[in-house]
């Protein structure tokens, strides 16, 4: 028996919608990441971007357990000296709710060249429409 190894364009990517409205930022990261990759499809690959897209509304209103929202910090460095940017949860929540569950998901996914893909099949949005219409994404309900 051989092991049938599936490229892109033999399988079928649908389009999901999550609402992330009162969700946990990590146990929903962890599930959109697993779809992205396509390991919820029998018919996964590592070597292959299989995964499907996920169009994620509600951004804004993800839940953080404990204190995460005051002491979890996001950093960034400029690349000059002592350029080194630090950004709460809070206030970015207020800027960009949208970079919170973007920089959760693509953090679980793998360290390879796959993942820039990966994370392109990812769309969120702030509020409660999204321009994703004609795709048909169907709810998932988690």
């Amino acid at each position: 028996m051989k092991t049938k190894s599936f490229k892109t364009n033999e399988v079928n990517q649908k389009w999901l919608l999550i609402d992330a409205e009162n969700k946990t930022l990590g146990r929903l990261s962890s599930k959109v990441s697993s779809i992205l990759m396509g390991k919820n499809k029998p018919q996964y690959t590592s070597n292959n971007d299989l995964g499907d897209y996920v169009v994620i509304i509600n951004a804004e209103k993800i839940r953080l357990t404990g204190n995460k929202e005051t002491q979890k910090k996001y950093y960034r460095h400029t690349g000059f000296p002592g350029g080194l940017k630090t950004r709460s949860v809070a206030d970015l929540r207020q800027d960009k709710p949208e970079q919170i569950i973007i920089k959760a998901v693509k953090g679980m996914l793998p360290k390879n060249k796959l993942s820039n893909s990966m994370i392109s099949k990812l769309k969120v949005y702030k509020g409660s429409e999204h321009p994703h219409i004609g795709q048909n994404p169907e709810l998932l309900e988690s």
